[in-house]
């Protein structure tokens, strides 16, 4: 067990480990933040703009990692439209091996004794009765605007990889693979998508420094003027042959053309050919944000968790 100290690269790996662990027993108990692409994202884009503030614990029994808890902290995010916010309240990602659960008191402490005096929030999942139980002993309650209908609760779906339809793009649309666009077409690819976004070249540059990171496995749509229409990378997950799209974004100018559509069925034959057989994607999960849950319904892939998010109030 090892006291708070900011998150390094060498956790990564660890806790993607643990991911992965967890992935193999009981994926219905991986939540926002704590699934081994998603780790490896948060981490790439954002250490170099965030990671001053970012606090982690880990768990070890027996030298293997049980539990992880990461915080992040009050910080200044910077848009490339010039808009800057401030957050002010801290929030947190975390994963218990399932055979430790009761580390979660443990984590619960560490969290309050490390964002003292702020608001907090966790994402543990709706599968986590037991968890779910010691976070509302420790005076966590249902984070109501999360919930609305309106609000930005995450749900995980899944798919199998064993029979896909064939891609189909508009004319003059081809699919490319950021190792042959290069790093300026792939940052302004996710900057059309997803803009106003703190994203950068340095983002990027952090997120291909990870080891999970592939370029051929990162898929975009060319359009005819050259444009990178649509964009997506996956994280292939050798040992549980799963592959997590994260992010996946279309450019305004080309949405409703089906290209997010077509271009998730190719980087889905790509991943079944590097030896995956199983696909996850995260969305949004309120009545009122139906866009990319249509999406994914519309390839097949059906919810498998969805978090439970909770609050507590600055002590």
């Amino acid at each position: 067990m090892t006291d708070s100290a900011p998150l390094a690269a060498s956790d990564l790996p660890l806790m993607q480990g643990l991911a992965q662990r967890v992935t193999a027993l009981r994926p219905d108990l991986i939540g926002a933040g704590a699934s081994y692409g998603e780790l490896a994202w948060v981490y790439g884009k954002g250490h170099t703009a965030q990671g001053s503030t970012w606090r982690r614990r880990l768990w070890f029994s027996g030298g293997e990692l049980t539990a992880w808890a990461w915080a992040f902290l009050p910080h200044r995010v910077r848009r490339d439209d010039g808009s800057v916010t401030d957050v002010t309240g801290a929030s947190l990602s975390h994963q218990i091996h399932p055979d430790h659960a009761g580390l979660v008191d443990e984590v619960i402490d560490w969290y309050d004794t490390v964002a003292a005096g702020l608001e907090r929030t966790a994402l543990p999942t709706t599968a986590d009765e037991f968890g779910l139980t010691r976070w509302a002993a420790h005076g966590y309650l249902p984070d109501d605007r999360a919930l609305a209908d309106d609000g930005d609760w995450t749900q995980l779906n899944q798919r199998d990889l064993t029979e896909l339809a064939q891609p189909v793009l508009p004319s003059g649309f081809r699919f490319r693979t950021a190792g042959e666009a290069g790093p300026r077409a792939a940052v302004r690819a996710h900057l059309d998508a997803w803009s106003p976004s703190a994203y950068t070249a340095r983002s990027y540059e952090g997120v291909r420094r990870t080891a999970a990171y592939r370029a051929d496995l990162h898929v975009l749509v060319e359009a005819p003027d050259g444009t990178m229409a649509a964009s997506t990378i996956m994280w292939l997950d050798h040992m549980n042959q799963t592959v997590e799209f994260e992010p996946v974004g279309t450019h305004p100018a080309h949405r409703r053309l089906g290209l997010a559509h077509a271009m998730m069925l190719h980087g889905m034959r790509l991943a079944r050919a590097a030896g995956a057989t199983h696909a996850t994607v995260v969305c949004l999960g309120a009545p009122g944000h139906p866009k990319a849950r249509g999406l994914y319904y519309g390839l097949g892939f059906r919810e498998l968790s969805r978090d439970a998010p909770l609050i507590k109030p600055a002590d």
